[in-house]
């Protein structure tokens, strides 16, 4: 299977969604997510040629564009498609203002009164409309999924028609409605815009991310005398390997290592921090970072698509296309939403004619106020903008939530399990104490060159400890999760490092670490870790909000203990491998709403069946995939600011679809027994998804609790 990613101009509500949707499963294509707001479309194919090829067409001829997600600038698309609506809007204004000049005391101009002079005035107002909402509408009646233009076009149509029959008969003036056609088509077109403006400002974080800035970047070669020279490029030329240099106030060109020099870098931009972090030979830098002060030689080690920043904004896009449950029904709803308000403007007409013994004017008029207030984008908007706003405050705060549908999850969470090294624990570790049998050197360099092949925190701290170029030649090695690492030379010797879980011998097992040499004990390591310093307030986060903690860890009981005394963890549960961890999670998971938090190694298994699953991890970690979320800098100061976004980005969902409904219920009744006007409810219905985007613009400013 090949993932697609492609960006499709001119969606503008739900049911534009579903018909790509449509399109692409008709034409074969699996894992379809369509994001209306966005515009982004990602799914999985196999056919890379026709298929491909006949979905893009089916898609055009809907109306929409199909280009590659990279091919578009995301400012510079809304920018245009947003100035599009308001220059319609700006030339049907003047038309329609006098066309209802008439209906003001005192303006009641005799010219204006002439039939035909309001069809003239009217012509141009309907003509554009049609051009834009009529040829939306048959594309969408075409692709099977009528969408919310469709009642523009035959509201704007009916009103229009009508009145154009009444130039025919003998008192035209008893059928000019040519106003309410106007009005209906000017007043949604503004409508549109403020509806657009309001919803593309939910995309801002996500925006900003996403626009991968060109910047000039100092690349270094050398000349045949071996001659530094510096010569300035754009970071889209740079490549992996290049050597640049990077001084006091310059952006990171792209992600690259430190070759030497130290600088304090602010990652604001990634992590949400603001204060400058030190980082010196052999650290990585992220691209789009800035040296606050200090200078540095580095090498690239990723460009394009495969930087830190471009891994954050993909997995931001794909949790932006994923449906929360409570969404499904208002997509199936929205669906057939359009043939049923069509059905309630004919049963409206017929009935205020019959029953209601009103005139074919005034029934007329109410079948169109029906058809204009309904609004099923109000019901497709509600969880993307929501979602969008709430990634966006989470990527400012240096929180990645990866699958959204566990957002909602975080409000009725009961139980969190921590794993202990280098989650509790900063996983920065020293060494206390070791001994070895055989020569202190060769020791070393069993360990060194066994440690450096393994993820964990603590094998990673000792390898930089005892960093020598003096390695073993190890024909093969293999990390034993939970365990150690096991390598065997070219001589058939096997090396094990690992905690006393590897001891065939269990007469020792007072140290942290062994080293084994062909089933022989030749040596132990003794090591020391620090607690977070704000570990502490996470437990009294999570005790204050009635969520009961567990320490689960691999290591010894000796060493848990402490560590959850001082920090008031209730329950300790030690010395479990990844099997057992996993069959633990599972238990606790079916009893109550868990909430797990790991490293992501060794953690990965029990993580995978957490209800909700937190993984800590350096930015060019990322791609921690058994991570609902992700805490990009900060340890675990942020969990606290996740919980609460992710409870309350659900709740704004909910009460954005319960506006949505709720609009739609009430709506369409008082329209119908005609309580509105046509242009008032045009008013009305535009307002309605500017009040949605609203609400969900508050969730990037309210206060979390």
């Amino acid at each position: 299977m090949e993932k697609v990613a492609w960006k499709v101009e001119g969606m503008h509500c739900a049911n534009c969604a579903l018909n790509v949707n449509r399109a692409l499963i008709k034409n074969g294509m699996q894992a379809v997510a369509v994001n209306p707001i966005s515009g982004d479309v990602s799914f999985e194919t196999i056919n890379t040629n026709g298929a491909l090829t006949k979905a893009k067409s089916d898609i055009e001829k809907l109306g929409y564009s199909v280009k590659n997600s990279d091919q578009i600038n995301v400012e510079t698309h809304d920018h245009h498609h947003g100035n599009s609506k308001m220059l319609r809007f700006w030339i049907c204004l003047p038309f329609t203002l006098i066309l209802m000049s008439h209906m003001i005391p005192g303006l009641e101009w005799h010219l204006l009164m002439n039939p035909w002079v309001q069809f003239g005035l009217a012509l141009p107002v309907y003509l554009i409309g049609m051009q834009y909402f009529g040829s939306s509408a048959w594309r969408s009646i075409r692709g099977g999924i009528p969408n919310m233009d469709v009642l523009i076009a035959v509201g704007a149509t009916a009103a229009f028609g009508y009145s154009t029959y009444g130039l025919f008969t003998p008192q035209p003036e008893h059928y000019l409605f040519y106003e309410t056609a106007a009005s209906i088509i000017t007043i949604v077109f503004f409508g549109n815009y403020l509806e657009d403006a309001s919803v593309k400002r939910t995309q801002k974080e996500i925006n900003k991310l996403s626009t991968q800035q060109i910047v000039m970047a100092n690349m270094i070669a050398y000349d045949d005398a071996h001659n530094e020279n510096i010569f300035p490029v754009k970071n889209t030329e740079l490549k992996v390997g290049d050597l640049i240099l990077i001084r006091t106030g310059e952006p990171v060109p792209m992600d690259c290592k430190i070759l030497s020099g130290e600088a304090e870098v602010n990652e604001a931009l990634i992590t949400g921090e603001s204060i400058p972090v030190l980082k010196k030979s052999g650290d990585i830098l992220i691209g789009g970072s800035v040296l606050a002060n200090g200078n540095i030689k580095a090498y690239v080690q990723a460009v394009g698509d495969q930087t830190v920043m471009s891994g954050i904004v993909a997995l931001m896009k794909k949790a932006q296309t994923e449906k929360p449950p409570v969404q499904l029904l208002a997509d199936k709803i929205s669906a057939v939403f359009i043939p049923v308000v069509l059905i309630i403007a004919v049963i409206t007409l017929v009935g205020n004619m019959t029953i209601g013994h009103h005139s074919f004017t005034e029934s007329l008029m109410r079948s169109i106020a029906v058809l204009v207030i309904s609004c099923p984008c109000a019901m497709g908007l509600a969880t993307p903008a929501a979602i969008a706003v709430g990634l966006g405050r989470a990527a400012k705060n240096g929180i990645l939530f990866t699958d959204v549908s566990r957002m909602e999850l975080f409000a009725g969470i009961k139980q969190m399990v921590f794993d202990k090294t280098g989650t509790l624990t900063t996983g920065k570790f020293k060494i206390s104490n070791y001994h070895f049998s055989i020569d202190e050197a060769e020791g070393k360099r069993i360990v060194y060159s066994l440690e450096k092949m393994s993820n964990h925190p603590i094998a990673r701290s000792i390898a930089e400890i005892w960093k020598s170029k003096d390695m073993l030649h190890l024909k093969k090695t293999e990390e034993i999760k939970g365990l150690g690492m096991r390598g065997e030379d070219k001589a058939g010797n096997v090396y094990v490092v690992g905690s006393k879980n590897i001891l065939t011998e269990k007469n020792d097992t007072a140290h942290d670490l062994y080293v084994i040499k062909n089933n022989e004990m030749v040596g132990w390591i003794n090591i020391a870790d620090e607690v977070r310093e704000e570990a502490k307030d996470l437990i009294d986060y999570c005790h204050k909000k009635g969520i009961s903690t567990t320490l689960l860890s691999g290591d010894t009981y000796e060493k848990c203990k402490p560590i959850a005394a001082l920090l008031g963890i209730e329950n300790v549960l030690a010395e479990k491998n990844p099997a057992e961890k996993l069959a633990i999670i599972e238990t606790m998971t079916k009893d109550k709403p868990t909430a797990m938090v790991g490293d992501g190694i060794n953690d990965a298994p029990a993580l995978a069946k957490a209800t909700i699953s937190i993984s800590l991890a350096e930015a060019s970690h990322l791609a921690i995939h058994t991570a609902s979320v992700v805490l990009t800098s900060g340890g675990l100061k942020k969990l606290p600011t996740a919980m609460a976004l992710g409870a309350q980005t659900y709740r704004t969902v909910q009460t954005n679809l319960f506006w949505a409904f709720a609009y739609n219920i009430v709506a369409i009744p008082v329209a119908a027994f005609g309580y509105l006007h046509p242009a008032m409810s045009a008013l009305i219905m535009g307002g309605s998804d500017v009040v949605l985007a609203a609400n969900s613009l508050w969730l990037g400013i309210k206060k979390l609790s």
